[in-house]
């Protein structure tokens, strides 16, 4: 490792910790507040999976996945939630409202790259990694009761898999959020549609479903590839004929479209500004 690259290291490093204190700050500020948001967002994490793996018990497994299958990708899913949670307390992923908001200008003027404040602005470790947590305590528990030999390489499917995931929900997020370049008022909550409808079709199992709802939940709207099609594949079953390297090709392919659409309206709002920022601002 370079000394420059060793240096941005550091400097990242340095720039999570500050994040983490200050998430420490406001636990300590406002305790029974905090906790409470914490608490609340723990059930409401919580009574999605439990609601799908209720119908799963109920009936014996959903779509041929037996029970224990859809525990694991009930805790999947919950993994993935909290890592979101854990990283983007921000609005870091939410980045419509950054842009919408005419907040955009506060990062230009920082001594730091805009995508170091970006990876960095978000983490939340003390009051943000419930979800995450609960989320490996059930693997844990799906991966007993399922019997599943964890080896290294499989352990290394499972980080892989994770991380294409994530990427697919960030880079659909800055996709849609790229419309607020061009009109901040109307799609300041761009992102928060797209999370909240990942999350609203992603945690139930889409097995059994005909392909002509199948197709679309993992090409046009990637809603299976959160947490269905990957736990499939960890499971050693690939849905639909289709290879399990099918997630990565399409976190890549997703990650340069959102990259693309997103500078070129980076470099509009550049030239242009907000309105926000006018006399007749919806905020100045």
């Amino acid at each position: 490792m370079g000394v420059k690259s060793a240096f941005k290291l550091k400097r990242l490093i340095s720039l999570f910790a500050i994040s983490a204190k200050m998430d420490l700050v406001w636990l300590f500020r406002d305790t029974k507040f905090a906790l409470t948001a914490i608490l609340a967002d723990t059930i409401s994490n919580l009574s999605v999976v439990s609601s799908v793996y209720l119908i799963a018990l109920r009936f014996g497994g959903i779509g041929g996945m037996s029970v224990d299958e859809v525990l694991f990708m009930m805790a999947y899913s919950t993994i993935t939630t909290g890592i979101f949670i854990l990283f983007g307390s921000g609005n870091n992923i939410h980045i419509s409202r950054i842009i919408g908001r005419g907040q955009l200008e506060h990062l230009f003027v920082q001594p730091l790259t805009l995508k170091t404040q970006l990876i960095t602005s978000g983490f939340s470790p003390f009051t943000g990694s419930g979800n995450f947590i609960i989320g490996c305590i059930l693997l844990a528990i799906a991966i007993n009761r399922l019997h599943l030999e964890v080896s290294l390489w499989w352990i290394t499917l499972l980080i892989i898999y994770i991380l294409a995931t994530m990427i697919i929900i960030v880079a659909r997020a800055y996709l849609v959020s790229s419309v607020a370049f061009y009109a901040p008022v109307a799609a300041e909550e761009i992102s928060s549609t797209a999370i909240e409808g990942t999350w609203q079709l992603s945690t139930f199992p889409l097995s059994g479903m005909p392909s002509f709802i199948q197709i679309p939940l993992l090409t046009i709207l990637p809603e299976g590839l959160m947490a269905w099609f990957p736990s499939l594949c960890l499971l050693g079953k690939p849905p639909l004929n289709l290879t399990e390297y099918f997630p990565l090709a399409y976190a890549l392919i997703i990650a340069l479209a959102a990259s693309f659409i997103f500078r070129k309206g980076l470099n509009y709002y550049v030239k242009k500004g907000s309105n926000r920022y006018v006399p007749y601002g919806f905020r100045r």
